[in-house]
């Protein structure tokens, strides 16, 4: 299935960038590779079910692309396939729950936890990597979009 969005992955853990065009996942994808984040796939990402998890890549015609805007096209950019764990949905700023309540994205009868961010606030890589932690259950969460009840 093929997914309009983006996605990086670090230590194998992938996450997914939603949003309409322009919304900034090329922008956001861009800053987590600057992190140590790897590539995985810019513009369309393949998703697919392996052993009961989403996997996510590159469509082999967009392998180790990434669109900079306002430079160009980048190509032969290391890329890798990624078992996703989290969905971002870039949104406004005013779109951003405070206190947010659990949220799901699915695709091919599977499940993602499914946070709304705004990409351009400069602490979104650091909160994306703080959700993947909580997504992962190496970081607990007292209220907010991965407490449990």
């Amino acid at each position: 299935m093929l997914q309009h969005g983006s996605c990086a992955s670090s230590g194998g853990a992938g996450v997914l960038f939603l949003g309409r065009p322009g919304s900034g996942k090329s922008d956001l994808l861009l800053r987590m590779m600057q992190r140590g984040w790897q590539l995985v796939a810019d513009d369309q990402v393949a998703l697919s079910e392996v052993e009961g998890s989403l996997e996510a890549e590159a469509p082999a015609e967009l392998a180790g692309m990434l669109e900079v805007r306002g430079v160009g096209l980048f190509q032969g950019l290391p890329h890798a396939p990624a078992v996703l764990r989290l969905a971002v949905l870039l949104v406004g700023r005013d779109e951003v729950p405070r206190l947010p309540e659990p949220r799901r994205f699915d695709a091919l009868g599977l499940q993602l936890p499914l946070l709304a961010l705004h990409p351009f606030d400069c602490s979104a890589p650091a909160k994306i990597e703080l959700a993947l932690g909580a997504a992962e259950a190496r970081l607990g969460l007292r209220a907010g979009a991965f407490a449990e009840a």
